[in-house]
This record gives structure tokens, sequence and C-alpha cells, in this order.
């Protein structure tokens, strides 16, 4: 294959802003966010979140799944995102091709858990076992390639937050490597009592929208949904690719369990290094899609690490997190779709609620649509719990 890197041929996704990705495209121009109250559980935490407009039902009849079979919402929103990819990459028929899936989620089945236990606590031995089995993060991977027909190398990544991105760097190497000819790579994660309650405990949920960058910020909303992107070697393209996957890095700064380093030493390796592995310069970056939660931490730390790689020449930013939450193990792969969405078009899409700069950052993310916007390279940021941050670089071909 191409030493510059693997070819995107194909993009999937599934968000609280439209379930594929016409629709999301549609939604991040026209600003229309989806976030909003809970109604997908009971709940006692007044909170917004992002949640996917489809019901579980809804989602097995548009996949044409048996209605008396259950499946975990991640696994139906990552096959939502994986047909639509493969489609996308003009791959009906994967005959004769080495195909592998790199999935990742972080909270995995346990939409159907959750469901277990409250039927086991209402009725003794009330729980459907065969729910606790789609407990593991794994359970969605396997049940997404079978769906999708993948039966060549299939796993499951999870990193936190990273996790898709990490899915990304995975599928490029195997392909670099020659160990493929495809990679479908990305990652899905249902929103659930788990996660809002583990989060609420940690203190960093805002109660209104989520300020990515801004001053007054005071917290993350979290979001569900699913993004996969189709990699390809350059023998088996079927039609003119998006764009390449340039280079890469994951680093970690072991500073805290949670938090990044208020220096942003791990957000300044995983850059750095990411922009020396595709061989380009700082400068030569158009745009970040940053990772942007909109916590005191991230942004702060975020924000030390584009100052420190970047100078007073920092690029044009945004979070795209004003919009779909934050989606946790699928973030990565959802704001990858985005970015090749940002090359193939030639746009940036903007953190439109910002107003205050942080005050010893003095960083203003892109508050406007912006077409014709000479968007040759992306660097999309992925940071997650326990240090594990990864960058990934999209370019033109």
């Amino acid at each position: 294959m191409s030493d510059r890197g693997s070819f995107v041929t194909g993009i999937g996704v599934i968000s609280a802003i439209g379930n594929n990705v016409e629709e999301n495209f549609c939604a991040l121009k026209q600003k229309k966010a989806g976030i909003a109250p809970v109604t997908l559980f009971e709940t006692n935490h007044k909170i917004p979140v992002a949640e996917v407009k489809l019901t579980n039902e809804q989602l097995q009849l548009r996949l044409g799944l048996p209605a008396n079979k259950r499946y975990s919402r991640a696994t139906l929103l990552g096959m939502m995102a994986v047909k639509e990819a493969l489609a996308d990459a003009h791959l009906s028929d994967l005959n004769g091709l080495r195909v592998g899936l790199i999935s990742s989620t972080s909270a995995g089945g346990m939409d159907l858990s959750e469901g277990f236990y409250k039927e086991s606590l209402a009725k003794p031995n009330g729980g459907r076992l065969r729910d606790v089995a789609s407990h593991d993060c794994g359970d969605s991977t396997e049940k997404i390639a079978k769906y999708a027909g993948i039966t060549g190398f299939v796993t499951t990544i999870s990193t936190a937050c990273s996790s898709s991105a990490n899915a990304i760097m995975l599928g490029d190497r195997m392909l670099r490597h020659g160990l493929l000819d495809v990679a479908v790579v990305g990652g899905t994660d249902p929103l659930c009592k788990f996660t809002v309650n583990g989060f609420s405990s940690l203190m960093i949920l805002d109660k209104e929208r989520c300020r990515p960058f801004d001053e007054s910020r005071t917290g993350l909303n979290l979001g569900e949904g699913a993004g996969f992107l189709v990699l390809q070697r350059e023998d088996t393209l079927k039609k003119n690719p998006y764009c390449l996957v340039k280079g890469y890095a994951n680093a970690n700064d072991a500073y805290h369990q949670t938090a990044t380093s208020p220096d942003g030493d791990g957000p300044f390796l995983a850059m750095s290094k990411a922009l020396e592995k595709s061989g380009i310069t700082p400068g030569e970056v158009d745009y970040i899609n940053v990772h942007g939660t909109g916590t005191e931490n991230n942004d702060h730390s975020e924000g030390k690490a584009i100052r420190r790689l970047f100078g007073d020449k920092a690029p044009k930013f945004s979070s795209t997190k004003v919009y779909t939450g934050h989606t946790l193990g699928a973030a990565g792969s959802i704001e990858a779709v985005y970015s090749v969405l940002s090359i193939a078009n030639n746009v940036i899409f903007p953190t439109f609620n910002f107003k205050t700069p942080i005050a010893d950052l003095n960083l203003s993310p892109e508050t406007e649509y912006i077409e014709n916007a000479g968007v040759r390279t992306v660097l999309s940021n992925s940071f997650g719990f326990g240090g594990n941050v990864s960058s990934v670089v999209f370019g033109k071909k």
C-alpha cells in the first residue's frame, strides 16, 4: 500500500444530531445541537444529554433484525454506522478481501445489564441471563461483525474516551503492515444510568449546555452514538477516497486516574508525535477538532498543549461536542468522521456558544460555520481517563 497512510473510503455515523452522515452534516452546518433532557431512562439527575432520537425497537426495525431478539444499544448503534460506512465505500461484497473490524466502546452492553438488575430486584430469577451475556465490551463487536459479514480479524478496544481513535490507529497499522486489505474502524457507546451516575459522582456534568474552551465552562454533556470509517489499501479501492490517515500518536502522562496534567504533557506528546509521524510541521495544520469536553481540567490542559506546540500561531479549532455531547468511546471516531467531512467539503464546524476565552490561554474556537476554509490537514484529538490520550492526522491525498 501507499507509504503515505491508509485511504478513507467510507464513513458512517449516528448521533444526537442525525441518523446518518447527511443528517449530521446538515445539523453541523445549521448549528443544530442535539442536547436535551433525558428520555431514555429514569434518573434523578436534572442534566441535559445528547440522545439518538430512535428507540432500540426502531433501530432494530431499520436494521432488519428480528423483533423477538434483544440487542444492546451499543450493538444497534454500531450496526447502523458500520452499514452506512461499508455502503459508502462501495463494499457490499467483501469476498476476496481480508477485512477486519476494530470497534471500541466504554459502556458496552450496560443498558441490558441495568435492565437485568431491575428485573432481578422486582422478582427472584426475573432477569434474563442472556442480557448479562451482552455486558462484555466485545459482545457488541462480535454482533456487529456478524451483521456486516466480517469474518476476518475482529477485536475490541476500550481505553475510555480515546478508544475509537486508537481503533483507527490499529486499523491503519494493520494495513501498512499488509495484514488486512480493508479495516472497518470506529466505536459505539450508548447512554445509560451507569455513565450518568458515574460522571455525576465526578462532579463534571454541566447542568446547562456545555461551553468548551469558555471561561464560564462547568462541565460536559454526555452523549451517545457511533462512528465508523472504512480504511483501505490503495490496490483495493473501488471509489475515489475522501482523504488519508497521515499519522497518529498515543501518549500517557500518568498524572491522574481521570485528569490530564495541568501543563498538558500528554496532549502535547500525542499531538507533536502525530505530526512527526505524518511528516508535517505545526504550521501545516489547518484545523484542529479538539477534544474540548467543557470540563475545567480538559480544556485548560488541551489549551496549554496547543500553546506549547503552536505558540502564538494556533490553527483554527473547534469542539463539536456542543452538538453531540461527549460520546465517550465513540467520540474519537464520530469526530474523525467530522474531520473527514471538513476536508472533503473544505469547511470548519463551529463551537457556536463560545463567548469568553480562558484567562491565561487567550484561545478562541471558531464560532461560525466557515466555507472555503482552506482545509487540507486536520488534527483530531481524543483524550481519555487514565491519561490515555490520542491524536490522529487526516489529510488530502
